[in-house]
């Protein structure tokens, strides 16, 4: 395992909410991840719960994040160490009320 690798490999391990994403989640860089973000908020996750990781400051890690879960776009969400999906599947899960139930949320 690459060092890149084993630096997201550390993220995800130790995170029990992680969302790769493109900005920040005061300041998203784009749509799909101020998308992602709102979900997490919808699902009543407090912003300090999450751990984001802004891959525009990070070239390996934006490039990275892609091989270690297989998933070719980014945001990424994780949930106690397991791959969940992005923006996508993550308002898909939202309306089911999987995304709360994963979360520990009320629904």
């Amino acid at each position: 395992m690459s060092d890149t690798q084993q630096r997201i490999d550390a993220l995800v391990k130790s995170n029990d909410v992680l969302l790769f994403m493109k900005g920040t989640a005061s300041f998203p860089q784009c749509g799909f991840s101020g998308r992602a973000i709102q979900i997490l908020k919808a699902c009543g996750v407090e912003p300090r719960a999450v751990k984001t990781v802004n891959v525009l400051e990070d070239p390996e890690i934006r490039a990275g994040i892609k091989d270690y879960s297989n998933w070719p776009t980014i945001p990424q969400l994780y949930i106690k160490g397991e791959f969940v999906g992005g923006s996508d599947i993550m308002m898909e899960m939202y309306e089911k009320g999987e995304l709360q139930q994963m979360l520990g949320s009320p629904t």
